[in-house]
Formats: structure tokens, C-alpha cells, sequence
């Protein structure tokens, strides 16, 4: 970046320098002193500011060193390599020719080809053996589809793929476990079947809700915690891909409030089965990618519910008003009545019952239609 901006007009620079200088004293008022990373002599007095441009993407390389430079040489003793295995699934993918896979991160230890791993699953914990450890050719993204490369062993701290059976419905944002010898299996057993239901336990839920999938543990509770703050109540929670099971236990909400009806899909794939069991049940069943879009298609579809329900039982809903009639516009005074009036107050619409309270009370019937300025209204004030 300090090349990009040598290279630039004058102009330019005097405007990157007054941003700059307001970003300063933004930061000065919160009581932050900040410095460009190149010109900060004290790192641990002064906050770094790395220039960066989401139009170009120059910037982005600095930033990186930044990141890689600063913990190496503050956090040196915090990260070193330890033997202890630490190790947390990312996510779960079905890559040609291998099947189900996972995406780890390897913070600490070892994995080898051929280790017993236990890890949290959605029918129960899930025990099985490393067929493969893949990775990328360097400088190559693991999320982006490349030839991989399998190694006998790998050191932490890497991104790791891992081939194996039984994947198809790990739990994602979970730690994975290597059992050295047999007898640690049902130990390890143990531990993942608690890690889940932990990490489940301290999402809350109440009897009366909607249903959220996610695809990992970490997008289920921000999901939740988005859903909290717009007060919208969660009854069902899940994480992996919707299957029928799935369908069948949000479709009990219908049952108690037909505004319940929905399952919010955050970031996961929908089974055709599901989807067709969904339809049939009228369980409303809206996938997105950003949290935001999901929100929007529920907004969309309870004021749709709402505009229903008003629409259904606008004949009974009674909206009061008092109107007076005007003695040189009782135009028909028998069936039907036709008069002009003055709306005093409240609303008049169409279905308003009338009456006469300086008569008894006296019922003279319903308002069938509303003309104001002779175009046809179904309400006025």
C-alpha cells in the first residue's frame, strides 16, 4: 500500500491524509492512539492502522503480514507448539471421490492416517477411522476446488480435510478426539455426547415457536442471537441439512399458532423428501445464506399472515365511530338507506353495524357501501 500511495497526485494525498487524521481523532475521543503501521515506533502504545481498499484489494497483503508478524512476536510463548491434541471440526462437505469429508482446524498436536477419532454427531457421537489426510498444494485455498494432496501425518497448526466413514452428520464448531488405545473409545464417547449436549443445553428455546437450522454450532447461535434481539421466539433447533425428521417435529408448532409454521434454513441444504414432506404439511420452509435475507422472507410472510387474518375477519371486527346525518341528504329512507353523513369520530367501513342511541338503540342495519365524493371508499374520516 505504501507504494500505491507514493504513486498518487497530490490531491489524492491531502484527501487520504484528512480521512486519516479524522479516523485519528475518532479514535483520540475514544481515547485510542493510532498510528499508520509503518510510521508506529511503539506497538504497544499506539493502535496500528493498515489502509485498505475493497475496490482494488491493495492493503489486504499488509493487513495479512500484520496478523502473522504481531502474534510471533508478541504471543511467542502462547504459541508454541504443544503435543496435546486440539483440534475443532469447521465443516462438513461431500467432495468426488471421497464421499463425506471434514474440514478441521489443527491447533495443537498430531493427526496420523489411520487414527481412531471420535467427534459429536447429530444421532450421537460418532466413532471412526482416518482413511485420508488431505490438504492443498501450498498456496492454495482449501475452500476452492483443487487437486489434494495426502499426507501419512500432519503437525499443527494446519487446515486439514478429512476423509473417513461415518461423516454424513458430524456436528460442525465441535472438537474432534484421537483415541490412542481402545479403552479410551467410550471415554471419548462420552465427552463428545456432553460437548453437544452442552453447547445445545445453553441455547434457549420455548414451547411456542418457530424452527432454526443451522449448518455449524457457531451460525446456530448467532442466528439465535438475532432472532433474540428481534423478539421473535424459537421452539426447534437443529444444525446440518433439513431432513424429514426435521420437518416433522417444526410441523408440531402449526398446531399451537399457525404464525409458527416456519423453519428458517441458515446456510444449509434442504432434502427433497423434506422439502415435499414441508409443502404437504404447509410448514413454510425459507433458506438463505445471510442471516438478514432470512429475517426478511419471515417478515415478509407474517405480515402476509396477518393481512389474511384481517381480511378474513374484517365482517366481525367492529371499529367504533359516531356519525351525524345531514337533514338535507336522506336521499332513501327505507331499505335500502341511503344518507349523507358527517364522520365525528373514529373510522367508518364497510360492515360497520349502525344504530340510533337517541331512539333505544334502535338497529337500522349494516353499511354496505361508502361513497365519498361519488368514488366508491371502503372506508372514511
Amino acid at each position: 500500500i505504501q507504494n500505491t500511495l507514493k504513486k498518487q497526485k497530490q490531491s489524492t494525498m491531502q484527501h487520504f491524509n484528512a480521512q486519516l487524521n479524522m479516523v485519528k481523532l475518532q479514535l483520540a475521543e475514544q481515547g485510542i492512539n493510532s498510528e499508520l503501521y509503518w510510521d508506529n515506533k511503539n506497538d504497544r502504545e499506539y493502535v496500528n492502522i493498515i489502509p485498505t481498499s475493497a475496490v482494488t484489494g491493495e492493503g489486504m497483503p499488509d493487513l495479512l503480514f500484520m496478523l502473522c508478524y504481531l502474534p510471533q512476536r508478541r504471543l511467542a510463548d502462547r504459541m508454541a507448539f504443544c503435543a496435546d491434541l486440539e483440534c475443532t471440526v469447521l465443516e462438513v462437505k461431500v467432495i468426488d471421490g471421497y464421499g463425506c469429508t471434514i474440514d478441521v482446524i489443527l491447533t495443537q498436536g498430531y493427526l496420523h492416517e489411520g487414527d481412531t477419532i471420535v467427534l459429536s454427531g447429530l444421532d450421537g457421537p460418532i466413532v471412526t477411522q482416518i482413511r485420508s489426510l488431505l490438504m492443498p498444494a501450498p498456496l492454495k485455498e482449501m475452500r476452492v476446488k483443487n487437486a489434494y494432496q495426502t499426507y501419512p501425518e500432519i503437525r499443527a497448526a494446519q487446515g486439514i480435510k478429512v476423509a473417513a466413514k461415518d461423516l454424513e452428520s458430524a456436528v460442525a464448531g465441535l472438537p474432534l478426539f484421537v483415541a490412542q488405545y481402545k479403552d479410551e473409545v467410550p471415554l471419548l464417547v462420552e465427552k463428545a455426547a456432553a460437548q453437544l449436549k452442552s453447547s445445545l443445553r445453553s441455547i434457549s428455546t420455548v414451547s411456542s415457536g418457530l424452527a432454526v437450522q443451522a449448518s455449524t454450532l457457531g451460525s446456530l447461535e448467532a442466528m439465535m442471537d438475532f432472532l433474540k434481539t428481534e423478539k421473535v421466539p424459537v421452539a426447534y433447533v437443529g444444525i446440518g441439512p433439513v431432513h424429514k425428521r426435521d420437518v416433522m417435529k417444526a410441523s408440531i408448532q402449526m398446531d399451537k399458532d399457525k404464525k409458527y409454521g416456519v423453519m428458517l434454513a441458515f446456510d444449509v441444504p434442504i432434502d427433497r423428501d423434506a422439502q415435499a414432506m414441508a409443502d404437504e404439511r404447509g410448514l413454510k420452509v425459507f433458506a438463505a445464506n445471510i442471516i438478514y435475507h432470512l429475517f426478511d422472507q419471515f417478515k415478509a410472510h407474517t405480515e402476509e399472515l396477518k393481512r389474511q387474518l384481517r381480511e378474513q375477519h374484517k365482517h366481525i371486527a367492529v371499529f367504533p365511530c359516531r356519525l351525524r346525518i345531514l337533514p338535507d341528504c336522506v336521499f332513501n329512507a327505507r331499505d335500502p338507506i341511503v344518507v349523507g353523513v358527517i364522520v365525528e369520530e373514529g373510522i367508518i367501513r364497510q360492515g360497520t353495524p349502525l344504530c340510533v342511541p337517541s331512539k333505544g338503540m334502535i338497529d337500522i342495519g349494516v353499511v354496505e357501501s361508502i361513497e365519498v365524493n361519488h368514488e366508491t371508499r371502503e372506508q372514511a374520516m
